[in-house]
């Protein structure tokens, strides 16, 4: 399984990025297509649009966001389909646009598939 390591799109890609996965439902402001260099765009990973919306609200706590977009992640799959087309790189970088690094989907996201790897 790869290492995976997260990091903004905003941030200039690097060949020690690995496979480059975009893990938004939406496509992030301002960034091309060319400036992005995505291996993916794996939107079913991403949290729901409702889910989402709550979240940036202010609706939901972030352990109460965590914790349905864990429920997503295992009633849908898409983690184990995220990891399987992963699995013969050696790194695989999550890229996310969100402002917040430590509080958002992504950290999720990538404690998940860590579990589901191990």
């Amino acid at each position: 399984m790869p290492d995976i390591a997260l990091k903004r799109v905003y941030e200039r890609p690097s060949p020690q990025d690995g496979l480059r996965v975009l893990v938004d439902r939406l496509w992030p402001r301002g960034i091309s297509k060319q400036r992005a260099q995505l291996d993916l765009w794996d939107k079913d990973v991403a949290p729901s649009v409702e889910l989402r919306t709550s979240w940036h609200r202010g609706d939901v706590s972030f352990e109460d966001f965590s914790a349905a977009y864990r429920a997503e992640l295992a009633a849908s799959g898409a983690a184990r389909r995220l990891l399987g087309w992963a699995a013969s790189a050696p790194r695989m970088s999550l890229i996310f646009a969100a402002r917040d690094e430590r509080m958002n989907h992504v950290v999720v996201l990538a404690d998940v598939l860590r579990t589901l790897s191990s």
